[in-house]
């Protein structure tokens, strides 16, 4: 299978079964395309001689001969499903990250929150010591070889249980030296409670933060409010102590992302996106909401259009913006083509339910963080450990081949299969798709592709 596309007057084709990626010229992009029907390529183009139509006939055999245009895909996928299959059952029981809710409480009610401001359909709580410290040992124990482990700290907002957070990652200092390990941390916060310490800390030991902000105060303000019935919006506040952050983390080398969410209410978000790159920041994140069909949040089939109309010229703007003071990056047109997943994450995506799962305030284990709260999909606790064995079979036999919808997709092996809880959202189940998300991850891989086809010819 090929996946021939064009964009701004760019001729790509994507061999799906090797990867490679051609940019080509009209005539070749019509050779490729209409392969099987050669013959009648001479007539829709008669300027083209015949020796040159033997010459462009033969560069396309020969990369059809080094696999690097329709390449074998039938043995490409039983490979996969079988390692797939392999990988699951020699990591049974093991997992390699956790995202702690550190706090099922916010200090913002954002309109859109499949939190629930931050509760999770119970009540507001905040994660105790002793169980992040059990959480911590339940990953050392669950690890098998692994020697790096990654923890996100998550809320609600996790800053309003920061004592806990700085305490739980001294103890997890501690036991990695002990055990062989390197944790990772992340933070992830709405910025309100950020402060000097905040900052000095993350710097110190979060390998990455992660800082929300849903573009202009307008856009930020509508979305991003404190709590009441009358509650003001919280750009002015946190505007100066999220660029403080994002600051530190520059100079001293580290991760960060601003991220961003649009709703149906403003799927044509790139104004919001600029808006926060001319604010100075170059790591940027901006995501489609996360919200069942029926939320007067959620985007529509009629939104799309804007979605990948802005996608596109995103695209153009950061070409334009390449190699100057103001250029960023986006967190879904950060594609490697060279590399990339390893077989057996092309095949089984993010891991959640099997080496991935959050952990409640109470010590409850869940699939990832957008299943929790949602008692169906309870998979067990820090101190027992994974006791729904039912569930978690699920999710290890579910792959990119157990989802019918994937199986003719050109951007299968580029997304795994996409985001089990946006298909659960959707109805789909955790073997199904969310159709918009589907649409919305391939425009984005084709604009990927593309920047890295106009740095090349740049």
């Amino acid at each position: 299978m090929i996946h021939a596309y064009s964009l701004f007057d760019t001729n790509i084709v994507l061999d799906i079964g090797s990867g490679s990626v051609h940019v080509v010229d009209p005539v070749a992009f019509a050779a490729i395309r209409q392969w099987d029907a050669r013959e009648a390529l001479p007539a829709q183009f008669p300027e083209i001689s015949a020796t040159e139509w033997a010459e462009l006939f033969r560069e396309i055999e020969q990369l059809i001969q080094a696999d690097k245009l329709f390449a074998p895909e039938a043995a490409g996928d039983t490979v996969y499903a079988a390692l797939a299959a392999q990988k699951r059952r020699e990591r049974t029981g093991e997992i390699k990250a956790l995202c702690l809710h550190v706090a099922h409480c916010c200090n913002l009610d954002c309109a859109y929150c499949f939190a629930r401001a931050g509760q999770y359909r119970g009540e507001a709580a905040l994660m105790p010591f002793a169980v992040g410290k059990r959480a911590l040992d339940f990953l050392l124990d669950s690890a098998g070889d692994r020697k790096h482990l990654e923890v996100d700290f998550f809320g609600g907002e996790p800053l309003l249980n920061w004592q806990v957070v700085q305490a739980l990652v001294a103890y997890a200092r501690i036991r990695e030296r002990e055990r062989g390990k390197r944790f990772r941390f992340t933070l992830t916060t709405n910025g309100v409670l950020v402060d000097d310490d905040v900052i000095a800390f993350s710097n110190r030991e979060m390998d990455n933060v992660v800082l929300s902000l849903d573009g202009n105060r307008q856009t930020h303000d509508y979305f991003r409010r404190f709590p009441g019935e009358n509650g003001s919006g919280s750009y002015d506040l946190i505007l100066p102590k999220l660029q403080a952050f994002a600051r530190a983390r520059e100079q001293a080398g580290k991760s960060y992302y601003m991220r961003g969410t649009f709703t149906h209410r403003n799927p044509s978000f790139l104004n919001d996106l600029l808006h926060m790159a001319e604010l100075g920041f170059h790591a940027l994140s901006m995501e489609p909401v996360v919200c069942g069909q029926n939320d007067p949040h959620a985007l529509t089939d009629a939104d799309l259009e804007h979605v990948m109309r802005d996608y596109e010229h995103l695209a153009l703007e950061m070409q334009k913006r390449r190699g100057t003071s103001d250029e960023f990056t986006f967190y879904h047109y950060m594609l490697d083509l060279k590399h990339g997943p390893c077989l057996y994450k092309r095949a089984t995506g993010c891991g959640a339910g099997t080496e991935y799962l959050a952990v409640t305030p109470t010590g409850e284990l869940y699939p990832c963080h957008q299943f929790v709260g949602d008692t169906q999909y309870r998979m067990g606790n820090v101190w027992q450990g994974v006791t729904n064995e039912t569930l978690r079979e699920e999710f290890s036999a579910a792959n990119l081949y157990t989802r019918a919808e994937c199986r003719d997709c050109w951007a299968r092996l580029y997304c795994a299969g996409g985001c089990a809880a946006n298909a659960c959202h959707a109805g789909a189940g955790i073997n199904g798709v969310y159709p918009q998300g589907c649409a919305l991850f391939r425009k984005r891989i084709e604009c990927a592709i593309w920047l890295q086809a106009a740095a090349s010819q740049s």
